[in-house]
């Protein structure tokens, strides 16, 4: 675990970035409140448009259609 105050977090952002990558890191505040800065890990599972598969197509024929709609009448 790294610890930066206020000072140090402002003046080396992008150490303290780079160290969350690897270990927790804390920012202390001069009225002593602290902060707890983590990495996000990468969703490797990222998929692209082309990646995703067509629907299914339901087996549904007209006639089920047909038949639905004349239940749904009272006929």
């Amino acid at each position: 675990m790294k610890v930066y105050n206020s000072s140090e977090a402002r003046q080396n952002f992008e150490t303290m970035l780079n160290t969350a990558l690897k270990e927790e890191v804390i920012i202390e505040r001069k009225d002593g409140r602290k902060f707890k800065l983590i990495a996000i890990p990468e969703n490797k599972s990222k998929t692209s448009l082309s990646d995703l598969k067509k629907p299914k197509q339901p087996n549904v024929t007209m006639d089920d259609i047909l038949q639905a709609i004349k239940r749904g009448r009272g006929r």
